[in-house]
């Protein structure tokens, strides 16, 4: 099982802690629907491909309650924090407009301060948004330098703004420790709610939020769950141990297997580097693609992949015996050796995504369009992504295709761009910045 609770799920399961902890008014159901929709309604559903979608925001909210509820029976967590927990979770990563996939916390902050629905909600539920807009604050991350000055100057504003804070500073102290209580949560959540297959997408897209590149994801991971373990460890301990067994097992499990990888890694480099192995792009035979075995060992790496890098996932087998597929194989070692990774596409008309609003050839049967190069983890940045991709391109021109069009981070579009490799960006998606671009070939 990849996770605990499918996504699907959640909202029945939030409602149902909630009703568990006596917190079944209709308000907080309500507040639950009207989220949801709101992060539709902003482009942020369950389809988006960023890390701070829906579906992190409602795992968030759950993980929150399941470790309040037991907090709650060593009386650190009383009801009423619990509501107000309930209400900073749902919206600690609202930014409607954002540019950039990282969330902005004054945004979601203002957005609950203002939105008249929200404050229904809250006065049904007897909350002070001053607390909420706390709460939130305390999630900015990373929880340093100037992003954590200006964060704990809002906060020290918003608990003086609040009636039940400004002259009371022992419950001041208390919130502000029930906000690190919530940004702990909201780091440690997804991974306690999946196997590592569910925390190493997690991982990707959150790498993408900050804009790593795939090489260096381990190594980035590693020093974001040391940070926690280590520099946070009274509450990291605080919140691990509040959560049911299966679920603390689950995130400790997948923190050793990032470290586990990052020694697979540093294997590999260590082999392609000091051992000289080698890495060949190879144009595989026709009877090749027909074999069982052959496209199971593509299925596996290509299942490495974040889901909206999976073009044709559900007829993949199909799509590599197709004759109009382009595919070629980066084998370790010498051309018969494993495969290591794989460039595959074909006609833009055989591909329903969102180019065939805006592609001008789109209908013309003059482009080939490369789905996301597939490299097993540990083989990326060291240059076979690169040599499959050139031959892809030569491989399509020789088809007789006139122009290659993929998708591709921004940055990246822009470094080829100012290497003259004869890319041009055609269309440029926000806040997630995986961009449209055109080669002619």
């Amino acid at each position: 099982m990849q996770k605990l609770i499918e996504s699907d799920n959640l909202k029945e399961k939030i409602l149902e802690t909630l009703s568990r902890n006596g917190l079944d008014s209709p308000c907080y159901a309500k507040i639950l629907d009207y989220t949801i929709s709101s992060f539709d309604e902003a482009g942020r559903g369950k389809d988006y491909y960023g890390y701070h979608n829906i579906i992190h925001e409602l795992e968030v909210t759950y993980v929150t309650l399941i470790a309040a509820q037991w907090e709650s029976l060593q009386n650190y967590i009383t009801l009423e924090d619990m509501k107000y927990l309930y209400f900073a979770a749902l919206f600690h990563d609202y930014d409607p407009q954002k540019t950039a996939e990282k969330p902005h916390e004054e945004v979601a902050v203002n957005f609950v301060r203002t939105d008249e629905t929200i404050l229904g909600f809250s006065k049904d539920a007897n909350l002070d948004a001053n607390i909420v807009s706390a709460l939130i604050l305390r999630t900015t991350y990373p929880w340093s330098g100037e992003l954590k000055e200006k964060a704990e100057k809002n906060i020290e504003k918003y608990l003086s703004l609040s009636d039940l804070t400004k002259n009371d500073s022992n419950l001041e102290e208390h919130y502000k420790k029930l906000g690190w209580f919530l940004s702990v949560v909201d780091r440690i959540s997804g991974y306690s709610l999946g196997n590592f297959n569910h925390a190493l997408e997690l991982a990707n897209k959150n790498a993408y939020a900050l804009g790593w590149h795939p090489s260096v994801l381990a190594k980035r991971s590693i020093v974001y769950f040391e940070d926690l373990l280590s520099n946070e460890s009274e509450m990291c301990d605080h919140v691990l141990h509040a959560l049911p067994k299966p679920m603390r097992k689950l995130f400790m499990d997948n923190v050793l297997a990032f470290f586990k990888l990052r020694e697979e890694e540093l294997m590999i480099q260590s082999s392609l580097v000091h051992e000289n192995v080698k890495i060949f792009p190879v144009i595989e035979t026709p009877k090749t693609k027909q074999s069982e075995e052959f496209i199971q060992t593509l299925r596996m790496i290509y299942d490495e992949l974040p889901s909206p890098h999976q073009f044709k996932k559900e007829n993949f087998a199909d799509s590599i015996r197709d004759p109009n597929t382009i595919l070629n194989t980066l084998r370790l070692g010498n051309e018969k050796g494993p495969i290591v990774g794989f460039a595959k596409g074909g006609p833009l008309e055989d591909y329903k995504h969102r180019a065939q609003n805006f592609d001008r050839n789109y209908g013309m049967f003059n482009t080939v369009f490369l789905e996301p190069i597939a490299l097993k983890t540990g083989y990326y940045g060291q240059g076979g992504g690169h040599e499959i991709r050139v031959l892809f391109a030569i491989q399509a021109e020789s088809k007789g295709y006139k122009f290659l069009t993929s998708f591709a981070p921004r940055d990246r579009i822009q470094k080829r761009i100012e290497r003259s490799e004869g890319i041009e960006s055609v269309k440029e998606f926000s806040p997630d910045r995986w961009d449209y671009y055109r080669i002619t070939l």
